[in-house]
């Protein structure tokens, strides 16, 4: 067993609590530079509002690249699962609330 192995294996709901706080940390991180860089497509995002993206932008990822994790395929479950549902678009809507579009500069 590697040692991501092993730090995976501590499990909360059957997510794994590693990837979820690395996914919050790595966010947390980077806010600064994708702030910047939205900045530039005049769209003004808060440290805030990516905490708040942080799993519906993991779970479209992980869409993309056809990577299922639990919490992908339970989002995807159109016959169970309403609350992680009901959690996750709760989340897009305060992440995309304080979005604020900067005017352009004349």
């Amino acid at each position: 067993m590697t040692s991501i192995e092993y730090l995976r294996q501590f499990k909360v709901l059957d997510y794994a609590i590693f990837d979820l706080v690395l996914s919050f940390v790595g966010i947390y991180l980077l806010a600064p530079l994708l702030s910047k860089i939205f900045l530039k497509l005049r769209l003004k995002i808060s440290k805030k509002s990516w905490m708040f993206l942080t799993l519906p932008i993991s779970i479209l990822v992980h869409i993309m690249v056809g990577t299922m994790t639990p919490m992908t395929k339970y989002f995807l479950d159109i016959q169970d699962h309403y609350i992680l549902k009901i959690i996750i678009l709760g989340l897009l809507a305060l992440g995309i609330k304080d979005i604020k579009i900067v005017p352009k500069k004349t």
